[in-house]
């Protein structure tokens, strides 16, 4: 194992993202907007989800600009629905 092998631990980063974004945030988001029958919001928040979704693989292939491009649109997306769930 030499000193390049172990220095890359962008795996570790986008798994962490994909289960925060994909499992607990976006999940709850989703299932309100359902439950309270927001079409609209559910839309958005599965919008998000699919974009934190590919900013996860894009951290996987080390392109770290999609990466930051992606999370940036999860993260509009999603005010985008909550927006919609509370108004």
């Amino acid at each position: 194992m030499g000193p390049g092998v172990a220095s890359n631990d962008f795996e570790k980063y986008a798994v962490a993202v994909i289960i925060v974004f994909g499992a607990l945030i976006i999940g709850g988001l989703m299932a309100a907007t359902l439950a309270l029958g927001h079409r609209n919001g559910f839309l958005y928040a599965l919008g998000g989800a699919t974009a934190a979704w590919i900013s996860g693989n894009a951290l996987l292939l080390d392109r770290p600009r999609i990466y930051a491009l992606f999370v940036g649109i999860a993260a509009v997306m999603l005010i985008a629905s909550t927006i919609t769930l509370v108004i």
